[in-house]
């Protein structure tokens, strides 16, 4: 058997990590992944951490070297005894049987956090969307599915941001693509399926050629879809922003760029195939379709099957 490829998705609590896994997962087809939050290597549960006076954010609050020893076991493909935390109930629950699948996606708080942990991903991911939003993304959440209120949920955030800056928001220096979900400028009033995002590219993996998007004229500040060169914590990286607003021609341009590099993709970017492509709940419930985000999960599908071709 080869071993299985590795994402990491880290980034601060209720920063889109799980909306963005979900796409993947489904355009990878659920039997081919194996899904792990790292919340689940939580030292403490709920009520010790109040007693204690410790946040889930706290390296000391999490068993770091458990969770990298099962990380590079399942990079050689080996089965795991994974604990499980429940967020529903802030407690632990039995501990499950893990195999790894052909693709293995670890998200959470503090998957970068240690060398030996950082070894053992293939991509690796961080969320920054602006703190705002992140804000009122974590309040709609946490009182809608935790059972929390407005008010403790923010008690909370300023309670966790000392931790947020000196451990988590690091961990950005380690991945390959950092991904920025943000509102327009024009837009007062935040909606998922209408955000821009910016894609920081870092050279430590490969990236699509992406420079027809300048040739054939799309770059312009006023285009929907950028690309240009920056530099991120000092280091120079390619920037690629999306527009909301961004049509589907505009869109499939991108994707064209992809999948003549990689034509197994052609079947990934089909929305027939993968209804789930893009998809993200409105500030009502309702289901929205999101290009911005649609284009970031295959871009990461894409790194994730392009390391496929070069371990088999």
């Amino acid at each position: 058997m080869t071993r299985p490829i590795i994402l990491g998705i880290v980034g601060d609590s209720a920063a889109g990590k799980t909306t963005l896994t979900r796409g993947i997962a489904q355009v990878l087809g659920p039997e081919n992944v194996t899904l792990i939050c790292t919340d689940d290597y939580h030292r403490y549960d709920r009520k010790q951490r109040a007693e204690i006076g410790i946040t889930a954010l706290h390296p000391d609050c999490n068993y770091l070297d458990i969770m990298q020893q099962h990380l590079s076991l399942l990079r050689t493909g080996q089965a795991i005894l994974k604990p499980v935390y429940s967020h529903k109930t802030g407690t632990f629950e039995p501990p499950q049987y893990i195999k790894p699948a052909k693709f293995v996606i670890i998200e959470g708080l503090l998957g970068y956090s240690t060398r030996a942990a950082r070894d053992c991903y293939d991509v690796k991911v961080y969320l920054a969307p602006p703190e705002s939003l992140r804000a009122n993304w974590k309040i709609k959440r946490d009182t809608q599915k935790r059972g929390y209120t407005s008010e403790q949920v923010l008690a909370e955030l300023e309670k966790r941001e000392p931790d947020s800056e000196k451990y988590i928001r690091p961990q950005r220096q380690w991945s390959d693509i950092v991904v920025t979900f943000y509102p327009p400028k024009d837009e007062l009033e935040e909606n998922s399926g209408h955000l821009n995002v910016k894609l920081i590219l870092r050279p430590s993996i490969p990236h699509p050629d992406f420079t027809e998007i300048i040739q054939a004229g799309e770059s312009s500040d006023q285009c929907a879809v950028r690309l240009g060169l920056d530099r991120d914590m000092n280091k120079p990286v390619d920037v690629l922003e999306v527009d909301g607003h961004a049509t589907l021609e505009q869109v499939n341009k991108i994707e064209h760029i992809m999948c003549c590099d990689l034509p197994y993709l052609k079947n990934v970017c089909d929305r027939e195939i993968n209804p789930e492509l893009g998809k993200v709940a409105g500030t009502t419930g309702e289901t929205l379709q999101s290009y911005p985000l649609a284009l970031t999960q295959l871009i990461i599908t894409y790194h994730m099957l392009k390391a496929t071709q070069i371990h088999q």
